[in-house]
């Protein structure tokens, strides 16, 4: 059997996606920025997909530039809310330790420009709380960039709450809302959002296009320079195809959401159940306030890429954490942050599940897992020298 249970990483594109492309690839091929009626039948086009992506939002139509994916939209809102706070003097940012690296790297870049950063400590939950927020905030507070919900666990944090803290203090929230768009509902004007990313392969659109949510009244800095497209604040001529793509995607998506949520949700949970019964094996991330098809567990005595790669011959894809990182020997930066030792963070395995998933295919995963991680324990010197009492057991 083969299954996919990647979904954090990238999407099946959908047939609805895949339709909505065509007819910008073979008849609606104009530049949206030239004047005959093809170029203009492109432009009208954007607008149709800008009005969509708004719609399920709770934004107008232009406060959504079109970007190049999740990465490019988080780091021209950190660009924005940074290049806004020097001109009032406030270098000053708040964010929290699991953050993707995109909003990470960005950091780090601001860090050498003389901003001062704030990294929020997160709980073992994976959950930090606008207390924590309210806590943290100083004069100096230019911007507050936490994520709607996490990459790796799938923990959901209380944005609408950060929120009213970041509006009541007057300091700009972003959130990278790349894992929650189409998945969770969203609504920016009712959850004080400023900012926000998102990116169409998460939720079945195709990769390389995605958007920034920009409230209306904050300036944005240009990330890239050059002609005047996207109100002169994104150069460079629009994936006319993949946008359309993507705003097809998201109405799809959000339409069917609640409905997917519930089925995704149930398996999600079957799941979660099954590999509990692993002995010294433990969930990562909160029980309940996670995405709904986000399961990732930490197994005793292995490596994470061995189970990956056996996991594979037997046609099963999943992962040790974010596929941006995936080739590093690292342990996940967001499993230490909550608190697990580094030989429990190797043995970590993220399965995320999709409402393409069936109940067979979780039955599936739920036999070879076991079989796999009792493999690799019989083989691992470690693991023996925890049953043989050499070393104690950290689960």
């Amino acid at each position: 059997m083969k299954v996919y249970a990647d979904n954090a990483a990238t999407t099946q594109m959908s047939r609805t996606a895949i339709d909505a492309m065509l007819p910008y690839m073979e008849r609606i091929y104009g530049n949206p920025s030239s004047l005959y009626t093809i170029g203009q039948e492109a432009a009208e086009a954007l607008l149709q997909a800008r009005t969509v992506m708004a719609k399920y939002l709770g934004c107008e139509a232009r406060e959504i530039t079109f970007t190049s994916g999740g990465s490019e939209a988080d780091n021209q809102a950190l660009l924005t809310g940074a290049t806004l706070g020097e001109k009032k003097g406030k270098k000053h940012i708040i964010s929290t330790a699991i953050e993707h690296h995109a909003i990470l790297h960005m950091l780090k870049r601001l860090e050498k420009q003389g901003f001062e950063i704030t990294l929020l400590d997160v709980p073992e939950n994976g959950i930090i709380s606008a207390e924590q927020v309210r806590n943290a905030i100083r004069e100096d507070t230019c911007l507050v960039t936490v994520m709607y919900a996490n990459n790796e666990i799938g923990t959901i944090q209380p944005i609408a709450e950060i929120g009213v803290v970041c509006k009541e203090k007057g300091v700009l929230f972003h959130t990278d809302a790349v894992q929650a768009a189409g998945h969770l509902p969203i609504d920016v004007k009712k959850e004080n959002i400023d900012m926000l990313s998102l990116s169409a392969h998460k939720f079945h659109g195709p990769k390389g296009v995605g958007a920034l949510y920009v409230r209306k009244g904050v300036p944005l800095t240009n990330l890239i320079e050059g002609g005047g497209q996207e109100r002169g604040k994104r150069a460079g001529t629009e994936n006319v195809p993949g946008i359309m793509s993507m705003a097809a995607a998201f109405e799809e998506t959000c339409e069917n959401m609640e409905k997917n949520a519930v089925k995704v949700a149930a398996l999600r949970d079957k799941l979660i159940a099954g590999l509990a019964r692993i002995p010294h094996s433990v969930l990562n991330g909160d029980p309940l306030q996670r995405l709904p098809g986000n399961v990732n567990f930490c197994f005793e005595g292995i490596e994470g890429e061995s189970l990956l790669l056996l996991l594979d011959e037997r046609g099963i894809s999943a992962s040790s954490g974010s596929a941006c990182t995936s080739g590093s020997l690292e342990p996940s930066h967001v499993l230490l942050a909550i608190g697990r030792p580094h030989e429990i963070a190797h043995g970590s395995l993220r399965l995320s599940l999709s409402e393409n998933s069936t109940e067979a295919e979780v039955d599936y995963i739920l036999k070879a897992v076991p079989e796999v991680v009792d493999y690799l324990r019989k083989m691992s010197p470690v693991w023996r020298d925890l049953v043989e009492g050499r070393k104690e057991f950290l689960l």
